[in-house]
C-alpha cells in the first residue's frame, strides 16, 4: 500500500514537471512577443503606463470651457496665473473698443447735427461764451472716422485674444498629457523599402525626435 503511494506521488510529480516545463517556454514567448513589439513600436513600458492615463477628451473640454466663460479652461487645466492675463488682456480690449464707440457717436451725432443746420451740440460752445464753433465740422468729421477706426481695430483685437484663449487652453491640455523632457533626442534611421510597382528597393533616412 505504501509503494503504491509512493509510485502514484512521483508520478504527479513528474506530471507537474511536464506542465510546468511546457508552461515556462510559452511565457517565455509571450514575454519575448510582447517585447518584440513594443520594442518595434518604439516604445516603453513607461511609456504604454503613461498613454493609458491619457485623456482623449481632455482638450476638447478644455476649449470648450474657454469658448463658453474665457480663462475656464486655463483653470480646468490648472493654470491658475493664465486666467487672471486672459482676463486682463480681453478686458482691456472690450474696454477699448467701448471707449472708441462712444467717441465715435459722440463725433457722429454733433456732426449730423452740424450738416442738419443745428448749433446745440456738445462741441459748438464748450467753453460756454456764446461765440462758436468751437470744435469745426471737419474736425468733428476727423475725430469720427478716428475713433470708428480704432473701435475696429479693438474689435479685431478683442476677436483674436478671444480665440488665442480657446487654442492656448486646448494646445495646452494636449501637451500637459504629455511628459516633456528637457533632453531632447535626435536620431536618424537609414532604411530601405521595396517598391510594390516597381519591385526595386527605395533608400531613404528617418528622422526621429524622442521627447
Amino acid at each position: 500500500m505504501l509503494f503504491s503511494f509512493l509510485m502514484f506521488q512521483s508520478g504527479f510529480s513528474q506530471e507537474e514537471d511536464k506542465n510546468e516545463k511546457k508552461q515556462q517556454p510559452q511565457q517565455t514567448k509571450e514575454a519575448d512577443s510582447l517585447s518584440q513589439k513594443m520594442e518595434g513600436e518604439g516604445v516603453t513600458f513607461e511609456e504604454v503606463t503613461k498613454r493609458e492615463n491619457i485623456n482623449p477628451l481632455a482638450p476638447s473640454k478644455a476649449a470648450f470651457y474657454s469658448a463658453i466663460l474665457p480663462g475656464l479652461g486655463q483653470i480646468y487645466n490648472k493654470r491658475y496665473w493664465k486666467a487672471p492675463i486672459v482676463w486682463g488682456a480681453l478686458g482691456t480690449s472690450i474696454y477699448v473698443y467701448s471707449f472708441n464707440n462712444t467717441e465715435y457717436r459722440r463725433a457722429r451725432n454733433a456732426f449730423k447735427r452740424r450738416l442738419a443746420g443745428f448749433t446745440d451740440d456738445e462741441f459748438y460752445d464748450i467753453n460756454g461764451d456764446g461765440n462758436g464753433p468751437d470744435v469745426s465740422s471737419e474736425a468733428l468729421q476727423q475725430a469720427q472716422e478716428s475713433s470708428q477706426r480704432d473701435r475696429d481695430l479693438a474689435l479685431v483685437i478683442s476677436i483674436a485674444l478671444y480665440a488665442l484663449n480657446i487654442i492656448d487652453a486646448n494646445v495646452d491640455s494636449h501637451l500637459k498629457q504629455y511628459n516633456v523632457s528637457d533632453d531632447l533626442a535626435v536620431d536618424f534611421n537609414p532604411y530601405i523599402e521595396i517598391n510594390p510597382f516597381t519591385n526595386k528597393p527605395n533608400y531613404g533616412m528617418a528622422m526621429v525626435i524622442k521627447f
